[in-house]
């Protein structure tokens, strides 16, 4: 098993303004997150959230801490949440084995020990699970989130091309969390754009993973403030950090599904600001 973890540091708009397409992408775009038998995470300065993939093929794999967080195990002063976005399997935290299929997710509190990924198949289709994680100052228990306990929303509409499916999986309305919010958003076919129009929230920061993108297709990511936006061209399975400062929104070559993770100082999900489309720069 491998675990390896890249470093992102924060940005000022200012700069950003000055960055070329190459700096724009090391800076924000997280190009692979899945690895057989490995886990490949990033940390981002933004509000020290740590973005990850599992992808258990050959062998269950564990949870490991990284020098870069500096404790004794990976959720000795985290949270964290998981959903898996591909196969069967489940997720084991401290002996308790949670099953998992696509879109099911776990929250796991602060002061948990061991969490272990499996797949069912590993022959055929092994079992992915993207995963975020934020700093907890406290410990809540940790909790599979049922089909019956995620919230859905119905949004957009064919004629402005951004009809789409949220669904809410963890937010303190559903479980008991400290900053950490995650959903999962399915773009309708024939629809492209998500997150319209665009918005901002100065209290929280947010990651984007772009996945279920067809073959040959792409997202292009927009970013930036509203007047000075910036894009970032992705492929499937990749994500892009957030600041909070920037706008988060797409368009892609076909429908797509993407995960949100925001967290921050603030879990009001409809604190935000918005920005008409006709007012974007």
């Amino acid at each position: 098993m491998r675990t390896g973890i890249e470093e992102r540091w924060g940005a000022h708009p200012n700069d950003v303004k000055t960055y070329d397409t190459t700096q724009l992408r090391k800076a924000f775009l997280v190009e692979k997150l899945f690895e057989a038998d490995a886990i490949r995470m990033t940390y981002t300065h933004n509000d020290r959230l740590i973005i990850g993939g599992a992808y258990p093929v050959n062998e269950s794999l564990k949870l490991e801490t990284v020098d870069l967080i500096r404790s004794g195990y990976f959720c000795e002063r985290r949270e964290v949440g998981i959903i898996c976005i591909e196969g069967e399997g489940s997720v084991s935290v401290d002996g308790t084995e949670y099953r998992m299929g696509y879109k099911d997710a776990v929250y796991v509190g602060r002061g948990s020990k061991e969490i272990l990924f499996k797949s069912d198949d590993t022959s055929r289709r092994p079992a992915k699970y993207y995963f975020a994680s934020s700093p907890a100052h406290r410990a809540y228990p940790t909790t599979q989130i049922t089909p019956a306990m995620r919230r859905t929303r119905e949004l957009g509409a064919k004629a402005t091309s951004n009809e789409r499916t949220l669904n809410q999986i963890i937010l303190s309305e559903i479980v008991a969390c400290c900053q950490l919010q995650m959903g999962l958003t399915e773009i309708k076919e024939g629809s492209v754009w998500n997150t319209m129009p665009p918005h901002t929230h100065s209290r929280r920061m947010e990651a984007y993973f772009y996945f279920n993108v067809p073959k040959g297709q792409a997202v292009c990511h927009f970013m930036g403030q509203p007047q000075e936006t910036r894009h970032i061209f992705m492929a499937n399975e990749q994500a892009v950090i957030s600041p909070s400062w920037s706008i988060h929104s797409a368009a892609g070559s076909s429908h797509y599904s993407f995960i949100w993770a925001m967290c921050g100082e603030n879990l009001d999900y409809d604190d935000m600001d918005t920005f008409p489309a006709n007012e974007l720069r």
